[in-house]
């Protein structure tokens, strides 16, 4: 019957589509190794403890010019992409934007083209001690709750979700958006940091 087919179609599509990660044991299963892109980093930005590490200094560094540096907002993308389902965890203090962007993102300028989560092309949790919002496409999102030095990232790609955390014994949802993914190539992690703040990629423990 049309209603026997009409249930094994949804079935079939709850077994294609695994269900959310509710722990952070759950999520650590998706955990990914993520190193920041010397290539892309703002020249205010310094690098450290293996590219793990990002801070903003008052001096310009002596970066070479390269087409994949972002030249006016003090940003830098990670190197391996975040594709299928994939999870990480950052320390942070001072101002950071903890976003995902397509690695099409303008670079050059101080536009909103350029800086993550004012254009079409990123996705951007804004972070600061009093205030916490998450941005796309110049629409501004308020979050309620307590600010968390430690935040999770997960992204799901094929159930087209975006997902951040705060994270602690127990796991808070912090905000999860659902994407339709139009761009076949994939998503990179990617931070702005403000003056006198610091951002640290977690290691897997």
């Amino acid at each position: 019957s049309d209603l026997k087919q009409q249930v094994e179609k949804i079935s079939a599509a709850f077994q294609i589509l695994p269900l959310q990660p509710k722990t952070r044991e759950d999520l650590l299963q998706y955990f990914c190794y993520l190193v920041l892109d010397p290539n892309t980093a703002h020249r205010q930005l310094i690098l450290s403890e293996k590219n793990r590490v990002v801070k903003r200094s008052r001096t310009q560094q002596r970066y070479p010019d390269h087409p994949e540096r972002f030249d006016s907002w003090s940003q830098v993308l990670c190197k391996e992409s975040v594709c299928g389902r994939c999870y990480w965890e950052v320390e942070w203090s001072g101002d950071v934007s903890i976003s995902v962007s397509y690695k099409e993102i303008n670079r050059k300028g101080g536009g909103c083209e350029s800086l993550f989560g004012f254009n079409s092309q990123s996705w951007s949790l804004q972070c600061s001690p009093s205030s916490i919002s998450f941005w796309h496409n110049n629409i501004k999102t308020e979050l309620r709750g307590p600010v968390s030095s430690r935040i999770g990232v997960y992204v799901d790609h094929t159930a087209g979700t975006l997902t951040f955390y705060r994270v602690s014994d127990m796991m808070r949802l912090l905000h999860r958006v659902h994407i339709t993914f139009t761009q076949p190539h994939p998503l990179y992690a990617g931070f702005c940091v403000g003056n006198n703040s610091i951002l640290r990629l977690c290691d897997l423990k």
